[in-house]
């Protein structure tokens, strides 16, 4: 069965313009031009990804994401008009996996959806893989980092981050190193983004996130993710 992508976007010829590159492609796309029919379809139907606009009639594109996030780990790949540097990390911010401004070439955002649908089937599958730092459990197999048992709130790429620094304890990480241990492929040149997402990762595990002891930043050279002597790297 192919996997199944929801389009919210109130430009008609653009989503049909996704419809048909996308599904040729083998990807089943369902179109809504509104936030409340978007809604309405996510409630009724089981989708891989979404592709959000920012800007729609009904509402912002951006609070529909962040109401999402808080009750699903669906993969989002929003799209703005605008394409400030401020609107990619708002979205960022907010729960988004991915943004790409408009215009876009449409392998482009071919090539993204894929690395979010990638990211998220490997989650997805059982490995058995949990990594133990004291009070942080990273949990390879269910996606989730958990605090003192209780899940905390990340998006699958930041998941993606936290196991790339967790799995390299002690070792200090590039940007573009993470970069491609998170995503497996680079699609783009480094940008601020991912240090967006290191800063929400921080705010969700470490117990001050404005004085991280977890996720290190190393001046010049990148993250590290910082062990204890006292802690086992695995349960």
């Amino acid at each position: 069965m192919s996997e199944q992508i929801l389009v919210i976007d109130d430009d008609a010829v653009l989503a049909a313009m996704l419809a048909e590159f996308l599904g040729a492609r083998g990807l089943g796309i369902t179109v809504a031009g509104t936030i409340a029919d978007g809604e309405r379809l996510l409630r009724s139907n089981t989708f891989d990804a979404l592709i959000l606009d920012a800007m729609l009639p009904d509402g912002d594109g951006f609070d529909l994401c962040q109401r999402l996030r808080k009750e699903s780990m669906l993969p989002i790949l929003m799209l703005t008009a605008r394409g400030e540097e401020v609107d990619r990390i708002i979205g960022l911010e907010l729960g988004a996996d991915d943004y790409l401004p408009k215009p876009f070439n449409p392998r482009e955002l071919l090539a993204r959806l894929r690395a979010l649908l990638r990211r998220a089937k490997v989650g997805s599958k059982p490995s058995g893989e949990v990594l133990c730092f004291g009070r942080l459990e990273i949990d390879k197999s269910a996606l989730e980092a958990r605090l003192d048992g209780a899940p905390v709130a990340l998006t699958a790429h930041q998941f993606a981050l936290l196991w790339a620094l967790a799995s390299h304890a002690g070792r200090v990480l590039s940007r573009e190193t993470l970069l491609e241990l998170a995503r497996g492929d680079a699609l783009e040149n480094f940008d601020r983004s991912i240090d967006v997402h290191i800063s929400r990762i921080r705010a969700a595990i470490e117990e001050d996130p404005k004085d991280p002891r977890r996720i290190i930043t190393v001046r010049g050279a990148g993250y590290v993710f910082a062990q204890r002597q006292d802690e086992g790297g695995d349960a």
